[in-house]
């Protein structure tokens, strides 16, 4: 009578699956027949949570991505952090409040990226919450949605978790300390992730995640859980193709402006600089686009010195 051991998912017939999550060495595979799989892989191997695989005999092979996440980091290195997503989860908090440009520059990553952006404002039972919910809501309503919600109280939770149920697979994003564990953990309390706690001298969190981890919601559609960054360096985005995708800017038409290569400063003919002196564009909105085009500016620049 044979009694081997049983043997590992990867071991038989080509089985397909998804990764979800990423330890570095090792991947967590999650086969279509519900069984799950811790998979070694190289250190650089380029997988990424949310790739759509296959196994056999313990070897990996990623399939073509239908949509990818890349950010830049301090050191100009570029990184993709998420694969086959349909939604960018915008996560902040007023404590502690985003860093200058962190809600535009992902924006913009989103759109580049065709993935859908939201802002899901968290912590309203702060009591300093209800004026920067205010200014947010004042500066982005029209422009993408946004939902208010409370990981502590609840509140606002089941509109979110409505939305994603429409088999939405959602990143969420925010810097350290705004709450993504906790809104998992009140989305789906099953997964009880660590929560850490906001130092008061910078008003700032600890890093509590340190795997992104994908996980699927009781009510539909999958969320992934990640690592704080308190930057979002774009990838994709060049200053040609910045206007058309920048938040505020949604009513310019491709082409518009008199010069193709218009960016939107004193060239003659700006349909842009028209649209900030009628007031059709707020100049905060404008000062913030000039911002990220500078930023964009400074990075060729860096490119081409290093060539």
């Amino acid at each position: 009578m044979k009694t081997g051991k049983k043997k590992p998912a990867g071991a038989g017939p080509e089985q397909k699956g998804v990764i979800i999550a990423h330890h570095g060495i090792a991947v967590d595979v999650l086969f279509e027949s519900g069984r799950q799989e811790m998979i070694k892989v190289k250190r650089r191997s380029g997988h990424v949570v949310g790739d759509k695989v296959t196994v056999r005999h313990q070897r990996l092979t990623r399939l073509p991505r239908r949509t990818e996440l890349c950010r830049r980091n301090s050191r100009g290195s570029i990184r993709i952090v998420g694969a086959n997503l349909d939604v960018l989860g915008i996560v902040i908090s007023p404590l502690p409040m985003p860093t200058p440009g962190y809600i535009d520059q992902s924006i913009v990553a989103a759109r580049q990226a065709e993935l859908t952006p939201v802002l899901v404002i968290n912590k309203e039972d702060l009591e300093e919450a209800e004026a920067f919910i205010t200014r947010i809501t004042d500066t982005y309503t029209g422009i993408l949605d946004i939902f208010v919600v409370s990981a502590e109280t609840g509140k606002g939770i089941d509109a979110l978790t409505s939305f994603l149920g429409r088999g939405l697979r959602a990143f969420f994003v925010g810097i350290t300390g705004v709450g993504k564990s906790s809104l998992l953990n009140t989305i789906c309390p099953t997964l009880d992730l660590r929560v850490g706690e906001i130092f008061e001298a910078g008003k700032r969190g600890c890093n509590t995640t340190t795997v992104s981890s994908l996980h699927r919601l009781p009510g539909g559609g999958e969320l992934v859980d990640t690592p704080g960054f308190n930057e979002f360096g774009l990838v994709n985005s060049t200053t040609e193709n910045l206007a058309g995708v920048f938040p505020g800017f949604e009513d310019l038409m491709p082409g518009s402006c008199r010069f193709r290569d218009c960016r939107h400063r004193t060239e003659p003919g700006c349909t842009v600089s028209a649209m900030v002196e009628d007031g059709d564009i707020p100049q905060e909105r404008y000062d913030a686009y000039i911002e990220i085009l500078e930023q964009l500016e400074a990075g060729d620049a860096r490119f081409k010195t290093r060539r």
